[in-house]
C-alpha cells in the first residue's frame, strides 16, 4: 500500500455509523455498564475509555493513524509539540543524566532543555551535525541522543541511521523530531530511531488552525531497566513499555492532553498531507534556485547543489529536501525591509502552513538566546526563515523578486 492510500484507508470508516470523518467525542468521562468493567479498564485488563485526559475516541483514532503512517507500534497525542517533547524526555531521564543534541534545534526545544538544568539534567550540543561529534560527547551519564531530521532554522540534516547505530552501540536511545519532514519524507523508526516526535500543529495539520503534538515508538523493547530505571515497573509490556509509561504517568499525571476539537481539525488536514508536502517541497526547491541566483544574499536549502547535506538529504528523504529555507542579508534592516515588502508571504511565528510564512528568528523565537546559542543554531541578525506553502510558484517568485528589488 502506497503512502496516500495508507494515509486515507489504514483506519476504516466508523463501523456503527459509516462515518468517514472521525467525529468529535466532546465528553469528559465515559459510562461503563458495570463496576467490574470500569475496574478492568482502569487496571488495563480491558480496552475502553474512562476519562478524556487519559484517552478519547477522536484522539485515539488520530494516534492510530499517525502510528500507522510511521510504521510504529503506537502513539500518544499531546496538547502541543512542546508538551510532546517535554513528556518524551521526562518519561525516561532522571537527575544526573545527560542528553546530546544537535545545535540547530528549534528555539522552543532549546528553551526547554535549559529548564532541564533545574532537574539536574545536562544537555550537550554538537556545533556541527556529524556523527563523530556526537560520539565525542558520550559519557557514562548519557541517556539519549536528540536530533531534528532537519534543523529549524539551521537546516542541518541529521544522519538518522548512523546516529541510531551510534546510540545503540553505546546503549543509548535516539529521539528524533520529525516535524519538518513528516512521515511522507522519512519514517525515522525504519532508520533505527527509538522515538519519533511531531508538532502536529505544522505540516501534519497544514491549515494553521490548531495546536498539537504526538509521540510514536517502534517495536523495540527498551529492556535495560538498569540503564532506564523508570521503565522497571512497565517492562512486562515489552516493546510498549515506554509508551505505556508515557500515557500512564506523563499524560495522566502532567495533564498535557490533546483536545478532541483540535485533533478533529488536524485529522481533516492530515488527509491531504501527501499532496501538500509534494507541492510545498517542489515550491521550496524552485524558490531556493531562484534566490540562489540573486545578488547580495546567501541562501541555505538542503536541496542546493553546494549544500553539504544535499547527498544525505536526498538519500533519507527520497530526493526531496523539505519545505524550509533561509536567506541571509548583510544587515538586520535589510532583512526587516524584505519581510515588510512581501505581499503573499505572511510574517508569522509558525511553519508548515499551506501559506508561505517568513520570520526574523533572531528578534522573535531566539530573542532570549545568547550569542553562542544563536551561533550554534545558525542564527544571525540578518537571517530570514521561510516556510514555503503551496501557492502558485510563479506568484511566489514574483513576490520575492519585487521585495528584493526594494532593498
Amino acid at each position: 500500500m502506497r503512502f496516500a492510500t495508507e494515509l486515507l484507508h489504514k483506519v476504516a470508516p466508523d463501523k456503527i455509523t459509516g462515518s468517514t470523518t472521525v467525529p468529535i467525542y466532546q465528553t469528559a468521562a465515559y459510562c461503563q455498564d458495570t463496576a467490574e468493567n470500569l475496574e478492568k479498564i482502569f487496571v488495563g485488563r480491558k480496552p475502553g475509555f474512562v476519562y478524556s485526559r487519559i484517552g478519547n475516541p477522536t484522539i485515539s483514532i488520530f494516534e492510530q493513524r499517525v502510528a500507522a503512517l510511521e510504521h510504529g507500534a503506537g502513539a500518544v497525542a499531546f496538547s502541543s509539540g512542546m508538551a510532546a517533547i517535554s513528556a518524551a524526555i521526562l518519561n525516561i531521564v532522571e537527575s544526573g543524566d545527560e542528553i546530546i543534541a544537535n545545535g540547530g534545534l528549534f528555539g522552543g526545544t532549546s528553551e526547554f532543555f535549559k529548564e532541564l538544568k533545574n532537574f539536574n539534567v545536562n544537555v550537550k550540543y554538537v556545533a556541527e551535525n556529524r556523527i563523530k561529534n556526537f560520539a565525542k560527547l558520550i559519557t557514562d551519564k548519557t541517556k539519549l541522543i536528540y536530533v531534528e531530521t532537519i534543523g529549524n532554522p539551521k537546516l542541518d540534516v541529521s544522519d538518522i541511521e548512523g546516529l541510531a547505530k551510534l546510540a545503540h552501540k553505546n546503549n543509548l536511545l535516539l529521539f528524533v523530531d520529525s516535524t519538518v519532514t513528516t512521515p511522507y519524507l522519512i519514517r525515522p523508526l525504519e532508520f533505527g530511531a527509538d522515538v519519533v516526535i511531531h508538532s502536529t500543529s505544522k505540516m501534519i495539520n497544514g491549515g494553521g488552525n490548531s495546536i498539537g503534538g504526538i509521540i510514536v515508538t517502534g517495536n523495540k523493547f527498551f529492556g535495560n531497566t538498569e540503564k532506564f530505571p523508570k521503565l522497571e515497573n512497565f517492562k512486562k509490556f515489552g516493546a510498549m513499555s515506554y509508551l505505556v509509561r508515557l500515557r500512564a504517568n506523563m499524560l495522566t499525571n502532567f495533564g498535557g492532553c490533546a483536545t478532541p476539537f483540535n485533533v478533529f481539525l488536524t485529522n481533516i488536514g492530515f488527509d491531504t498531507l501527501e499532496v501538500r508536502m509534494e507541492r510545498a517541497c517542489e515550491n521550496a526547491f524552485k524558490l531556493s534556485k531562484f534566490l540562489y541566483n540573486q545578488k547580495n544574499i546567501s541562501v541555505n536549502y538542503p536541496g542546493l547543489e553546494n549544500n553539504p547535506y544535499r547527498e544525505l538529504a536526498s538519500k533519507q528523504f527520497n530526493n526531496r529536501f523539505g519545505t524550509m529555507l533561509t536567506i541571509n542579508f548583510d544587515s538586520k534592516d535589510k532583512a526587516f525591509n524584505f519581510i515588510n515588502s512581501l505581499n503573499f508571504a505572511l510574517n508569522e511565528s509558525n511553519i508548515g502552513d499551506v501559506r508561505t510564512l517568513v520570520i526574523h528568528p533572531a528578534s522573535t523565537i531566539y530573542c532570549h538566546a545568547n550569542e553562542i546559542e544563536k551561533l550554534n543554531a545558525g542564527i544571525s541578525d540578518s537571517l530570514v526563515r521561510i516556510s514555503v506553502g503551496i501557492e502558485n510558484i510563479e506568484d511566489l517568485i514574483s513576490d520575492f523578486e519585487q521585495a528584493l528589488q526594494k532593498i
